[in-house]
């Protein structure tokens, strides 16, 4: 399920953030507590605050135009959210950002972090920097759906969950999580009955099995990329996170 995701994570594929930064965005937030089902912020509303996750998990997508839910980030400890208003005028938020297990984040209001940036310019930097990384993974997932299909944006989903949580044997990648089928959809702005179908046809090519847990077992990665043109973007790019 997705609330157990970052259990099976290898390792942490997110481009970190210095100490400094991490402090200056410490030192102006606020802790608030959040829970399971409510939102931090929904797509289209006012963007006033950025928000850094310290426990629980939280979900950023983006509703489609045809009204189906597609999945961007599964955000943990640490990571930062509705980052992407930030120096714009009267901003919005381009994604939703839903809580899937409870816990707590420090909200920061946008107005005084941008003013605290303006007056270091290597902390802007290299929040900009940060900042562009999380835009370049959010426009190659939309790249995925809109030049491959709902296949493409299944292939790359599955071999996003191998980068973050794959366990590499001789015969190929395990993805160390189990997902339901509607959970994969909602990676892919798809229904659960298309993500069956394309589940089986690439089980009958032999490039994934499913084990009994439910767990993917991609035995033929190189399938999956050729299909959908992989350009082999860096790790901090092409990851579920």
């Amino acid at each position: 399920m997705l609330a157990g995701l970052m259990l099976g994570s290898r390792s942490n594929t997110n481009l970190p953030i210095s100490d400094e930064l991490r402090e200056l965005l410490n030192s102006i937030s606020t802790t608030r507590k959040v829970f399971r089902g409510t939102y931090l912020f929904h797509e289209g509303l006012e963007a006033n605050e950025i928000y850094i996750v310290k426990s629980g998990l939280v979900q950023v997508s983006k509703l489609t135009a045809d009204g189906k839910e597609l999945i961007l980030r599964i955000c943990n400890h640490d990571d930062i959210v509705g980052e992407l208003s930030l120096f714009s005028d009267d901003p919005v938020y381009l994604l939703s950002g839903k809580v899937l297990s409870s816990g707590e984040v420090h909200v920061v209001d946008k107005e005084q972090l941008e003013k605290a940036l303006v007056s270091n310019s290597n902390l802007t930097f290299e929040y900009m920097r940060w900042t562009s990384t999380q835009m370049r993974k959010f426009q190659s997932k939309i790249r995925d759906l809109l030049l491959n299909g709902k296949k493409g944006a299944l292939y790359s989903t599955l071999i996003r969950l191998a980068n973050s949580y794959g366990l590499e044997s001789d015969s190929g990648t395990l993805i160390n999580v189990t997902l339901t089928n509607q959970e994969l959809a909602n990676f892919c702005a798809a229904s659960r009955e298309s993500v069956n179908r394309m589940l089986v046809e690439l089980r009958k090519r032999k490039v994934i099995t499913i084990e009994k847990s439910g767990k993917i077992f991609i035995k033929n990665m190189d399938y999956l990329k050729n299909e959908i043109g992989c350009e082999e973007c860096p790790l901090e790019i092409c990851n579920i996170n």
